[in-house]
């Protein structure tokens, strides 16, 4: 593949072109696996594509990553951690816009920790459609503040103590969350399980959404300032949103 401005013959599909400071990649979807991972590049779609467009045409290529799963207690977070850094490695080489990931959480979770682009989670059955299927959707601003700074409120107290903050700091440290408002805790509710569950409901007509947190019979909801402008543009987030707090350990089992 050569470079889309300056011709220059580029070492692998979609890499960023050094020779004239241009990217050629729009965006990358990783298929997370046990022992693989799979890099599919995206180009940028025509500024105005004909009637007849074919979204497969913005694929560029295919780079795949492999290990060599290992279970011990001393080596396999080593190895998680080189795995997901070589994949890291594949995705900075192209500088994309956005990052889409689906698969194994484990690996999916630590490459996301080791990049600082725009990441979502994508179905797992068919990664790659489901992101052309986005194509021409607009794209969220992203919000650097530190997660600790988007709290805020008259209600300071949090359901579950420190597991309750932790789950707040999740959710707030997404990038598409501007600010967390904690609510009154409504202890009149009925519940016997044990452990903190949280849960992201349905995104209103401006893209916020309400994180609920339970504990027992105690119920807290927390309102997410997101940087979606729609419901349908924030349940993209509620949906990520989501999946961050099950695997932080907050989901509907009760775990943690």
């Amino acid at each position: 593949m050569n470079c889309r401005r300056c011709s220059s013959p580029l070492r692998k599909p979609g890499d960023y072109c050094l020779s004239c400071d241009t990217a050629n990649c729009d965006s990358v979807v990783v298929d997370f696996g046990a022992e693989r991972a799979t890099l599919t590049m995206l180009g940028f779609e025509p500024e105005h594509p004909p009637d007849d467009f074919d979204p497969e045409s913005l694929i560029l290529g295919e780079t795949t990553v492999t290990t060599i799963p290992d279970d011990g207690e001393q080596t396999a977070p080593v190895q998680l951690r080189n795995f997901a850094g070589r994949v890291a490695d594949e995705v900075r080489r192209k500088r994309p816009e956005t990052v889409y990931a689906a698969g194994e959480r484990e690996p999916l979770r630590e490459a996301r920790a080791q990049l600082h682009y725009e990441f979502y989670r994508v179905p797992d059955d068919d990664p790659v459609g489901a992101v052309l299927a986005r194509r021409g959707e607009p794209a969220l601003e992203v919000v650097e503040t530190p997660p600790e700074a988007k709290i805020g409120g008259s209600h300071s107290t949090l359901i579950g103590e420190r597991a309750g903050m932790k789950a707040i700091l999740a959710a707030a440290d997404h990038p598409h969350v501007k600010k967390v408002i904690p609510g009154p805790i409504d202890a009149g509710g009925s519940g016997s399980r044990t452990g903190l569950r949280a849960k992201v409901t349905r995104a209103d007509e401006h893209g916020n959404v309400r994180l609920l947190l339970r504990d027992g019979s105690s119920v807290q909801e927390n309102r997410v300032v997101t940087t979606a402008g729609d419901r349908e543009t924030g349940e993209r987030v509620r949906d990520d949103l989501n999946v961050v707090l099950a695997e932080a350990g907050f989901g509907g089992d009760g775990s943690r």
